[in-house]
């Protein structure tokens, strides 16, 4: 047999092994992006421009998960407004755009993946309605050149929308309609991979995902709902150092019918909120929460609102290394 130890392939002079971690690796093999924090300051989303796909829906919204069916057009525009809003604030908007017609809620990307600080975990949603979504998400991913750690395989469901960062390597990730068992132990075992300590909880009937019930606006200030997220999830989050605060009764009114806590966090104490929700801003202001709102009231006939409508790609995080 010929030795071929002399060329660099096979170990020879001149082989170069790869001596930087995936994490050292974001922004120059692989694209920047990450996060370890639901506050610090946002560097890029991920957004789906609605399109043709809610012209399908106009007979039998309920079929397709949505509250009543939303008009295309004005769809659209508020799109617009919102991919507007969030470049106004430096933040880098990139596009989910499939080649061929995708189901109807594909505009809601944030429970189609989650960041971690070295890339992305794919969700694998829960209903058929929305099945094959993810794989729009991936391809761009793909393209954008983030690296994707783990596709949620088997019988597994989970949607980004339930697990939220609560500490720099701690993460809350709840169980329940969207998120089963066999999903998050998948989920848990990449977290722990990248030794985050994980906090599992489950979600009560009647409730969607943890992002519906649960914002962090800063370092020490998250902002929940009663009753819907679970009291033990509460107590995790205060013993950690989070200060939980309720809105009042009319403001959480306005979170079921507006969606007043479906807000995405620009930096520390600094939100985007949907529009008409005077109440719920009114609470978050007192609290030294600066809010910006944009109107995306067609969008939620949908079910949803900017929180769901938004994967986040990148924030500041706390240690590069």
């Amino acid at each position: 047999m010929t030795d071929l130890n002399h060329l660099p392939a096979y170990g020879g002079p001149g082989w170069q092994p790869r001596g930087a971690s995936l994490r050292q690796e974001l922004g120059t093999c692989w694209s920047r992006c990450g996060l370890d924090s639901e506050w610090r300051p946002l560097k890029a989303v991920l957004l789906h421009p609605p399109g043709r796909e809610l012209e399908a829906v106009q007979e039998s919204p309920e079929a397709f998960l949505l509250r009543k069916a939303p008009d295309p057009e004005r769809c659209r525009a508020q799109y617009q407004e919102l991919a507007r809003a969030y470049q106004e604030e430096g933040v880098r908007v990139h596009q989910v755009d499939p080649p061929s017609l995708p189901p109807p809620n594909q505009m809601f990307v944030a429970d189609l993946m989650v960041m971690t600080p070295e890339g992305a975990i794919l969700g694998r949603p829960a209903s058929g309605v929305r099945a094959g979504e993810e794989r729009w998400v991936f391809r761009a991913l793909g393209e954008l050149g983030i690296p994707v750690l783990r596709s949620v395989r088997g019988q597994g469901t989970f949607e980004g929308a339930d697990l939220m960062w609560i500490g720099p390597k701690a993460a809350l990730l709840a169980r329940g309609l969207r998120t089963n068992a066999e999903g998050a132990a998948q989920v848990r075992a990449t977290l722990e991979e990248l030794s985050v300590e994980v906090v599992e909880t489950h979600l009560p009937p009647g409730t969607m995902h943890l992002m519906g019930q649960l914002r962090i606006v800063d370092e020490g200030l998250a902002v929940a709902w009663p009753g819907r997220f679970p009291a033990e999830a509460e107590d995790a989050l205060e013993r950690r150092g989070l200060r939980v605060v309720h809105p009042p009764d009319d403001a959480l009114r306005e979170a079921l019918e507006s969606f007043g806590l479906n807000f995405v966090v620009l930096g520390p104490r600094h939100i985007l909120m949907p529009a008409g929700n005077p109440r719920s801003q009114a609470f978050y202001e007192e609290l030294g929460v600066r809010c910006r709102s944009v109107e995306v009231g067609e969008i939620g006939k949908a079910a949803g609102s900017i929180g769901c409508l938004t994967g986040i790609l990148e924030r500041e995080v706390h240690d590069r290394d």
